[in-house]
């Protein structure tokens, strides 16, 4: 279960990144009640999503040559550098170096092996979001990815977490939980790339999910709002009805109705 009670290796920030925090700043505000608030004028741009006062993501413009438009994951660490250079020796890379970001923590975008990025937050100031698990809010994330091994074994090496299969419709599932936490802890899985082409053009990446009160509803919302749907909603059993979606500058997240409500 996602939570805010962040530990090493827990998704503790996410944030957006597209060529119109404006109109994202619509999108989002219209599909999930959040409001958009700049971070101030030494932030270039970048500002946080809050639902009722609480800070639910980060928002941020990007332009040409900084990449599509997408979604970050960010992973609790107490050292970013150190995580940085242990990404890098588990034959990953490191997209943006470690940084201060005005006192409030420490930031790094890293890639693992396959290539997908993935954030990491030391805090500081700044522990994370302020909510998860509630509707409008982070519930889970996933991890599209071609070889689940591998992948299973860089992030054990680098934020150490540990994977465990459960039983699913049509196979086992990949879960993942932060090192010694168990499985209460759960907060996302992995997915090999195989498995869902409507996922496999994005190349490997983290998927976050937001949990929602309707998902029929907010399927529609967004088609209303300019958004597109790459996985219509869905009825998982013993999981929920979920949906894939992506916002209308292309970055990609699912929403999903919890069959036991997160949080």
């Amino acid at each position: 279960m996602l939570t805010t009670r962040f530990v090493d290796g827990a998704p503790n920030w996410i944030d957006v990144a597209g060529p119109d925090i404006d109109g994202a700043a619509a999108f989002y505000g219209a599909l999930f009640g959040w409001r958009f608030r700049s971070a101030g004028p030494d932030a270039g741009g970048y500002g946080f999503f809050q639902l009722d006062g609480r800070t639910v993501a980060g928002g941020m413009p990007a332009g040409p040559g900084q990449g599509p438009p997408a979604w970050t994951v960010y992973f609790r660490s107490e050292d970013a550098r150190a995580t940085a250079e242990a990404a890098e020796h588990a034959h990953g890379s490191v997209l943006v170096p470690p940084t201060d970001v005005m006192g409030q923590g420490h930031m790094a975008v890293l890639g693992d092996r396959a290539g997908a990025p993935f954030g990491i937050w030391q805090p500081g100031r700044t522990s994370g979001v302020d909510v998860a698990g509630e509707p409008g809010s982070l519930c889970w994330v996933e991890l599209y990815t071609p070889d689940i091994a591998a992948a299973a074994a860089f992030y054990h090496q680098v934020l150490g977490l540990e994977t465990s299969g459960v039983p699913f419709p049509g196979g086992t599932y990949t879960c993942v939980n932060p090192g010694g936490a168990g499985d209460d802890a759960m907060f996302g899985g992995m997915v090999p790339l195989a498995d869902a082409p409507d996922e496999a053009a994005g190349g490997p990446h983290w998927l976050p999910y937001f949990e929602v009160a309707d998902t029929d509803a907010v399927v529609e919302q967004a088609q209303r709002l300019g958004g597109a749907v790459r996985m219509p909603a869905t009825t998982v059993a013993g999981v929920g009805r979920t949906a894939r979606l992506a916002d209308p500058y292309g970055a990609r997240f699912a929403v999903i109705r919890s069959e036991s409500p997160q949080g």
